[in-house]
């Protein structure tokens, strides 16, 4: 009783994660379409954040059509993939015990 809600907590925090991450892919995204100040303390955080990722998924697959660089969309497809499927897993292996 106590590892399924062990489980089932531990879901839920990796789902809020990664809604926390895929809106700061958002949010990154939104930013790339205006001029933002670069020392903004919350532009820096969401670069520092969102860069390495961004960075692996450019060098992985170039995405880049016409100056539209589509590496953030394929980056969210994959989180959110990876969301449901985690969350799944961890539903499922809450109500195994």
């Amino acid at each position: 009783m106590i590892l399924r809600e062990l489980f089932l907590a531990l879901a839920g925090l990796a789902d809020l994660a990664f809604t926390l991450f895929i809106l700061l892919i958002v949010a990154r995204a939104v930013l790339s379409w205006v001029n933002p100040d670069p020392y903004n303390p919350l532009v820096r955080f969401i670069h520092r954040a969102t860069d390495p990722v961004l960075y692996r998924v450019q060098r992985w697959i170039p995405l880049q059509f016409g100056g539209i660089d589509f590496s953030p969309l394929v980056l969210l497809l994959a989180l959110s993939f990876a969301q449901r499927l985690l969350h799944a897993l961890l539903v499922q292996l809450a109500y195994s015990f």
